[in-house]
């Protein structure tokens, strides 16, 4: 190793298995695994580059303050990397993945006009199309109409007494979606068509989420199927832009629609896509996840489901705690635009960056005892839903779902008990508990 080669990795080698626990989705199937291998990566190399066969080399970035001096700087460490052929992805895919992308786009793998591939000016301005809707102060006025929404799913999907469900598949993935779609202005009707497009788009590595259409398995299988849901997503939102355009009403979607840009012109309609998927998926996955991931912890738990159920006050910080332990996003992709020294480590210009945000949400130098649940958990610097400018704009509404929902479930909870084999969605990208088995009596 040269002398160059040792200051750019400390000259420390990090073994396949833990980069491939890592890179590879398959290796998200196996949390324990997985969750070993960001503490080998903190505790021994906690910036490392490593190289998978058939994906383009990564500095894997597993501590918290790694992952927020990145963010905060932008204009270092890009997203997207603009329109051109040298433009990267902001979600890992193989290298075959990428050659099948820039096959279909001229060469680019901007394949969505959304925030996730933006950098600023041009991130800024297409956040502000819609930052407002999603302020706090916005989104009080819908606090009954949230929670009108968390008591009606209770009272359909569960009853008094025992309850034997699958809490993820038919009650978590339920409640966000409605709410979400409903502030929206998507039909109630359409929703059904909303999560099968989401669970295609984040589900691409997951064989139980394969679209019929997509060859299983093959090198290209999952960039294929991102794009083929991309298009899926494009075909239905047409039809919602122009319908906002002629007929505007009073909801996001109007919004969104009806957006100019500086010149009064409207922005160009794959704007609008863009928001419309990022909040048709995003906007309700991550949420179920957390729900999920919470209610698992509670059922394990059961003496901070009393605690939490005797002083309902810190539903709060049982939220931020489920959302720190769940941690659904589980990677952001960045680029470095220019050299840089991070942990005296020399990245050099065009370096992807793998910003591994679970592991950053369980790391001892911020959290005590950060791989037990504690619900009143306080400080709580978790970064589940990002740093920087690139902060999930849907945060807000996130918590405030999953705040009201815990506020009307809880109360009524005699007994919760996990009773089967759970299972998550195989992705390094956005997902958590695909299954969960539990016995749930109510009061």
């Amino acid at each position: 190793m040269t002398i160059t080669e040792t200051f750019a990795t400390g000259g420390i080698h990090t073994p396949d298995r833990v980069a491939r626990q890592i890179v590879l989705p398959e290796g998200h199937r196996d949390e324990a695994e997985l969750f070993e291998a960001y503490r080998w990566l903190r505790e021994h190399n906690p910036l490392a580059w490593v190289e998978v066969d058939g994906y383009d080399p990564v500095w894997l970035v597993a501590k918290h303050a790694d992952i927020a001096e990145i963010g905060r700087q932008p204009a270092v460490f890009t997203n997207g990397g603009g329109t051109e052929p040298g433009s990267h992805n902001p979600v890992m895919h193989n290298q075959a993945g990428d050659a099948f992308t820039r096959s279909l786009t001229g060469g680019s793998l901007r394949v969505l006009e959304t925030l996730v591939y933006l950098d600023p000016p041009e991130h800024t301005a297409v956040r502000a199309i819609a930052a407002e809707w999603f302020r706090p102060a916005n989104l009080a006025k819908w606090e009954d109409v949230v929670r009108e929404f968390a008591r009606t799913a209770i009272a359909t999907s569960l009853r008094p007494g025992h309850n034997h469900l699958d809490f993820v598949q038919h009650f978590a993935i339920h409640y966000p979606l409605h709410v979400i779609m409903s502030l929206f202005g998507v039909p109630e009707s359409d929703e059904p068509r909303m999560m099968t497009l989401t669970q295609d788009l984040f589900g691409t590595n997951d064989p139980d989420a394969q679209r019929a259409d997509v060859q299983p398995l093959g090198p290209t299988a999952a960039a294929e199927q991102w794009s083929a849901t991309i298009r899926d997503f494009y075909a239905y939102f047409d039809d919602l832009v122009e319908s906002r355009r002629a007929r505007p009403r009073d909801d996001l979607a109007t919004i969104i629609a009806n957006a100019r840009r500086p010149d009064g012109a409207f922005y160009p309609k794959e704007v609008a896509y863009g928001w419309f998927i990022a909040i048709a998926t995003g906007g309700h996955d991550t949420t179920s996840s957390t729900l999920a991931g919470g209610i698992e912890a509670l059922a394990h738990h059961p003496d901070q489901l009393r605690e939490v159920q005797e002083d309902p006050t810190k539903i709060p910080l049982l939220v931020n705690e489920s959302l720190r332990w769940s941690s659904p996003i589980k990677h952001f992709m960045r680029r470095a635009a220019s050299d840089y020294v991070l942990r005296d480590r020399q990245i050099r210009r065009g370096d992807r960056m793998m910003l591994l945000y679970q592991s950053a949400n369980r790391d001892p130098e911020v959290f005590d005892d950060p791989d037990t649940f504690r619900f009143d958990r306080s400080p709580n610097k978790h970064i589940a839903l990002g740093h920087g400018p690139h902060v999930c704009i849907g945060q807000h509404l996130a918590r405030q779902e999953l705040r009201i929902m815990f506020e009307e479930l809880l109360p009524r909870i005699e007994s919760l008990t996990t009773t089967g084999p759970r299972k998550v969605v195989q992705t390094n990208f956005v997902g958590g508990l695909r299954n969960l088995p539990v016995t749930l009596v109510l009061r």
